[in-house]
């Protein structure tokens, strides 16, 4: 008896370790996959120079790739389902590498839009966080949140860590070794990913991480383009969804739609240098990291509802409030700014996640990806009319003011998810029927 004890704690121990290697190589996947998101901008000067493209042009091709890795986010997820995480991974790691190793041979615009746009879209798509929350779901049962934070915060740390590189390879280079790096970085993880990933704690005989019992390996659910729009049509039907949807588009709009696109140059039309402004958001960018992992650790311990609330709610006051710190120089108030919007950014993903978790069950990683679309439309959304509202009004004093409203709208609609009661029909799933369920 006593040996048997042995063997299953040693049998634990070993599920345990082998969940967070399988972790960690996905969030390096991810960390890769985020550097590829830096290079737009970094490639938009030597384009311009080299081809005399137009700067619509060269964002066409950024376009259709932010398109495309809102799109292909949910699709991934069927895909994972009916093919295997590892398969997925390396094959999109593949499609980056490719896209990467293409542009730099490229020479007319249309190609940069099919090479970056079209093949580096789908890749990162597939890389996103609907890979996270696929590992999340399937290889622990605890620490979910603290693990979708830690994941979540991977494609900024991708970023921070590739970004000097990048810019010091251009600069000193050219443009075209900076992109066989990624390419090269991207294949080099590959095997890595061949050999540690997993599809399932079941294919090794183990446990989730967590777990007190042996789950065993769901059956692959075939027609992966059916199933993402069938669940996303059953989705659809339910109160949960579109609040969540309508949230994460409002997070999209006040992050990514308009602090990475207008913030430098809002702080310029104060006097600030560009160069100053886009120091600040780099600082935006590491205090990302240490805010994402605090909201997963939150998410495993606290009401999701809440934490997005008061996520959203202080984000408002820091949009309606920012107009009045903006100054030519870095001030405290704004030093103040930048911590507290570093925190916040990306503190949304880990509750929206655990959320899609409890409402859509083994459906939940394709119904975040369809909630993260949501997410790329409110981002491209603010983007364009941020730029509207600075031709209309001469400045962005509106465009924060809105902002700060849209994020109490936001704050409203995530206390509006009532929380599952127990028992199998709990809310947002009177209506909703897994199509995986369903076969």
């Amino acid at each position: 008896m006593r040996g048997m004890d042995n063997a299953i704690t040693r049998h634990t121990k070993d599920s345990g370790r082998r969940a967070w290697w399988v972790a960690a190589v996905t969030g390096v996947a991810v960390v890769v996959a985020g550097a590829f998101s830096t290079m737009p901008g970094i490639l938009q000067d030597p384009l311009r120079q080299e081809f005399q493209w137009s700067r619509g042009s060269i964002g066409l091709a950024a376009s259709v790739n932010m398109i495309l890795y809102g799109v292909t986010a949910p699709l991934a997820a069927a895909l994972m389902d009916r093919f295997g995480i590892r398969r997925v991974v390396v094959a999109a790691l593949g499609t980056v590498s490719a896209g990467a190793v293409l542009t730099g041979v490229m020479d007319a615009a249309w190609q940069f839009t099919l090479f970056w746009g079209l093949l580096v879209g789908l890749g990162t798509g597939a890389l996103s966080m609907t890979l996270a929350t696929t590992v999340t779901h399937r290889w622990f049962t605890t620490r979910r949140g603290l693990v979708t934070g830690i994941l979540a915060s991977g494609s900024v740390l991708g970023q921070m860590v590739f970004l000097p590189a990048l810019s010091w390879t251009v600069a000193r280079h050219d443009w075209r070794p900076a992109l066989i790096s990624l390419a090269l970085a991207a294949l080099a993880v590959a095997p890595l990913a061949r050999l540690v990933l997993r599809d399932h704690p079941a294919d090794l005989g183990q446990r989730p991480y967590g777990s007190d019992t042996f789950v065993p390996r769901p059956d692959p659910v075939p027609g992966a383009a059916r199933r993402t729009v069938t669940v996303l049509r059953q989705a659809a039907g339910t109160r949960p969804f579109w609040l969540l949807a309508g949230a994460f588009a409002i997070c999209g709009a006040s992050t990514n739609g308009i602090m990475w696109t207008h913030f430098a140059p809002a702080a310029h039309d104060h006097g600030m240098p560009v160069t100053t402004a886009s120091t600040l958001l780099a600082l935006i960018g590491v205090f990302n990291v240490a805010g994402t992992i605090a909201s997963g650790w939150l998410t495993d311990r606290v009401d999701a509802r809440r934490i997005l609330a008061v996520t959203f709610l202080l984000r408002g006051l820091l949009m309606v409030g920012l107009p009045l710190i903006m100054t030519a120089t870095v001030s405290a108030p704004m030093l103040v700014f930048v911590v507290v919007f570093g925190l916040l950014d990306l503190a949304t993903v880990p509750p929206v996640i655990a959320l899609c978790r409890t409402f859509y069950g083994d459906d939940s990683a394709i119904v975040f990806g369809w909630t993260n679309a949501a997410h790329q439309i409110g981002a491209a959304s603010a983007s364009f009319l941020g730029g509207v509202a600075r031709d209309a009004f001469g400045g962005y004093d509106p465009v924060w003011l809105a902002l700060g409203a849209a994020c109490a709208t936001a704050a409203l609609l995530s206390l509006a998810v009532r929380p599952r009661p127990a028992g199998p029909t709990g809310a947002g799933r009177e209506r909703y029927a897994s199509p995986a369920a369903r076969g």
